[in-house]
């Protein structure tokens, strides 16, 4: 008997999220506290650690190590530029077809920094990303002000 097939078409599509957020710190401070969320110091909305491994060059590796051989590639770094950009690109937190473009584009404004991220998506994108990613990456943006914040305040 010849295996079961099974043919579905799903719908290419797209997805944009802008956030933004004004940090009272240097744009030196700002761009540490953007490598630690990208890297070691992740964590969740929750406030769960989720780390990553962020190789800061081009072509450097953004991934997950679980141990014992496992874990997950987020995306590749496309372009950096301390410490006003840093661009991501990959399957990111999808594992489907899917490609993700993430850009941080920190500005200095005086003693303060604008941080803004775009994140941009195309392929099958599942309704879960979808409602989740805004919320997720506006997290991400506020915890990278406040580590930012925090880190200048000792200083």
């Amino acid at each position: 008997m010849p295996p079961a097939t099974t043919v579905n078409q799903e719908q290419i599509q797209t997805l944009t999220i802008r956030q933004e957020v004004e940090i009272v710190a240097t744009i030196e401070t700002a761009w540490e506290a953007v490598l630690d969320q990208l890297g070691p110091k992740s964590e969740m909305p929750d406030g769960k650690p989720f780390p990553f491994t962020l190789e800061a060059w081009p072509g450097g590796r953004w991934f997950r190590d679980l141990g014992n051989s496992t874990g997950h590639l987020w995306a590749h770094v496309q372009v950096i530029k301390p410490p006003k950009l840093i661009e991501l690109w990959g399957p990111m937190m999808m594992s489907h077809p899917a490609v993700n473009h993430l850009q941080y584009r920190l500005t200095a404004e005086g003693s303060k920094t604008r941080l803004q991220l775009v994140h941009r998506a195309i392929g099958i994108i599942d309704e879960q990303h979808r409602e989740g990613l805004s919320q997720g990456w506006g997290y991400w943006v506020k915890r990278m002000k406040d580590l930012a914040e925090q880190r200048a305040s000792k200083r």
